[in-house]
């Protein structure tokens, strides 16, 4: 089939602003636009700037907005979404060229929860155990894969970008409620401040734009309610 893609440009050596440049190309229905994306680059314009690694949906660095929606360029098919494919960077944080944007601010945030866990008691001689039970109370966020999708479709991040954001808090919950950790009341202190989980409206946008379905509204709510009640159940 004939695809008509749409990419937003920005080279900051040469624009003076973004602009939407069109490329014509042959693909399959069940191609990738990820696949789309290295045709140009490799076939057309190697001047193209996009970050990718594993094209499988797991490494989280292919997140852009595709067709207005935050998505993994490897994970949607072309038959998905049509024959005119817009494909712009993430909104919320700086360009640095074409489709790579400035991921500092995310880490930032991402570090600030304390993203590992921490337990000062003596090592166990093999592993901390703990009940299936008490896994699963945690185990949906486990599949966060950090490539700030869910952030960068937050109305609240957009409008402050000093807001923690969902991934942050979906990185926290995983520890927060793990019973092998003991900085949960750290974490819950660093979330309660005013860039916390507070900023958050409960839009849903951070759940219908993640690429791993986890409940991140559901996972924010529990985080606001341990804070509200001190409890971690």
């Amino acid at each position: 089939m004939q695809v008509t893609l749409r990419i937003r440009r920005f080279n900051p050596e040469v624009d003076q602003k973004p602009h939407l440049e069109t490329y014509q190309l042959e693909a399959e229905p069940n191609d990738q636009v990820l696949d789309l994306l290295n045709q140009v680059k490799w076939f057309q314009d190697g001047t193209l700037a996009y970050r990718r690694s594993c094209a499988h949906g797991i490494c989280g660095s292919d997140a852009m907005r595709i067709n207005g929606a935050n998505r993994l360029a490897c994970k949607i098919l072309v038959k998905e979404v049509g024959s005119t494919i817009t494909v712009e960077p993430l909104l919320g944080l700086s360009v640095i060229k074409d489709l790579i944007v400035d991921m500092e601010p995310f880490w930032e945030h991402y570090r600030s929860v304390m993203p590992f866990l921490v337990n000062d008691e003596p090592a166990p001689e093999q592993e901390r155990l703990q009940s299936p039970e008490q896994r699963a109370r945690f185990d949906d966020t486990t599949k966060c894969i950090l490539c700030a999708a869910c952030t960068t479709a937050c109305p609240s991040f957009w409008a402050d970008g000093e807001y923690v954001g969902p991934a942050a808090i979906v990185q926290a919950h995983r520890f927060i409620f793990d019973s092998r950790d003991q900085a949960g009341e750290a974490r819950l202190q660093v979330l309660g401040e005013q860039m916390g989980v507070w900023r958050c409206r409960t839009a849903f946008n951070c759940t219908l734009a993640c690429p791993r379905e986890i409940e991140i509204t559901k996972a924010i709510g529990e985080v606001k309610n341990a804070i509200a009640t001190g409890k971690r159940d």
